[in-house]
């Protein structure tokens, strides 16, 4: 149980609201595979929770030099949008989680490194983003994750103080920056385990977000 009153629950979003890890990964190597490479399962999951111009760098290293970046943007960005097209794939739980932390009245904001334009598009197809009082992007920020930046700026946007969120996250970089942030963080196990420089600041580790409900249904309000 939670040791102080929770006065506001802040999301990730990729692999955490939304199932979409899987969809980027099938992305990163249809863009691969169009451009004659075979990106390696490996490296596709070491980009987990990584802003899009930091795995950029992961790539064309892996690649090199003459790897043509603006071609496989455009070709994983066609990718992911026919993908997402077909419907925005949701994690098991969250509906329920959402309309039971709703009922207790409580703000809920999302903190993502995505970009606006796309937190908004992917959040809207799969109707969550009314259910958010905040959101913060990596347009709303100078640092992203794992700087605390984007995680204090949804709770200056909901105006709680931040040792009294509870973020909810899946990747380690993530975790970092929530509790970097000063919250009190819940993984939720997605496509890779919790480092064990994030799993030492966990509050807990969750295999889903059923898990987190039932986690948040003991937690002092």
């Amino acid at each position: 149980m939670f040791d102080e009153p929770v006065e506001a629950v802040i999301f990730d979003m990729d692999g955490t609201l939304i199932d979409s890890e899987s969809v980027y990964t099938v992305g990163l190597q249809d863009a691969a595979r169009t451009l004659g490479h075979d990106l390696p399962l490996a490296l596709c999951h070491a980009t987990v929770g990584i802003p899009g111009p930091e795995r950029e760098r992961m790539l064309q290293e892996h690649f090199g030099p003459g790897f043509d970046l603006a071609a496989f943007r455009g070709h994983f960005s066609t990718s992911v949008q026919q993908q997402m097209s077909e419907g925005v794939p949701l994690k098991a739980g969250v509906v329920e989680l959402l309309d039971y932390l709703a009922a207790q009245g409580l703000p809920l904001a999302v903190a993502t490194s995505a970009r606006r334009s796309t937190a908004e598009r992917n959040l809207g197809r799969a109707s969550l983003l009314r259910r958010f009082a905040a959101l913060a992007t990596r347009d709303d920020v100078e640092r992203t994750k794992p700087a605390p930046d984007l995680y204090l700026e949804a709770a200056r946007r909901l105006g709680v103080a931040p040792r009294h969120c509870v973020a909810v996250e899946d990747s380690s970089v993530g975790i970092l920056a929530a509790h970097a942030a000063g919250m009190r963080v819940v993984m939720v196990v997605d496509i890779l385990p919790p480092t064990d420089e994030a799993r030492a600041r966990c509050f807990h580790v969750a295999q889903d977000l059923h898990e987190v409900l039932r986690l948040m249904n003991r937690a002092p309000g």
